[in-house]
């Protein structure tokens, strides 16, 4: 990720899965896959929670990019009850190096890196976590409670 050293735009929200249980693997290969090409070309970094019921994703980056991004997302038909949990202008990405990662719906527990390919997705080795990290990824445990 470029790093120019001006602010960053950090963007959270949460919305309810809608994808049939059958169609999951598939589905969410094919979202993972366009996500993280469109998201390096737009140099968009950030972690997605997963749960059988909903998604909570952080998207850091230029605001412009990451609004418009948003913008996007809250179409998707994929998913509904979108609602924004933050927003707004922050030093740092803490995800810079992260394109997309399943995050553990429980403090404790070993998150997932994913790679995403054509029968869907599965899971890379992780690298840990950053305190930095660690404070935001509080915040995407506690939407999914």
């Amino acid at each position: 990720m470029a790093d120019d050293h001006s602010s960053v735009y950090r963007l959270i929200y949460r919305s309810r899965d809608l994808i049939a249980p059958e169609q999951r693997k598939t589905e969410l290969g094919t979202l993972f896959t366009a996500a993280r090409s469109n998201n390096k070309n737009k140099q968009i970094s950030g972690a997605l929670l997963l749960s059988d019921t909903h998604f909570v994703q952080t998207l850091e980056g230029d605001e412009t990019a990451v609004r418009d991004l948003f913008a996007h997302i809250e179409r998707d038909q994929r998913h509904d009850a979108v609602s924004v949990l933050e927003a707004g202008t922050v030093d740092d990405r803490v995800f810079a190096r992260w394109a997309m990662a399943r995050v553990a719906p429980v403090a404790g527990e070993p998150d997932t890196y994913l790679i995403a390919h054509q029968d869907g997705i599965s899971p890379a080795a992780s690298r840990g976590t950053t305190p930095e990290q660690e404070a935001v990824l509080a915040v995407m445990r506690k939407a999914m409670e």
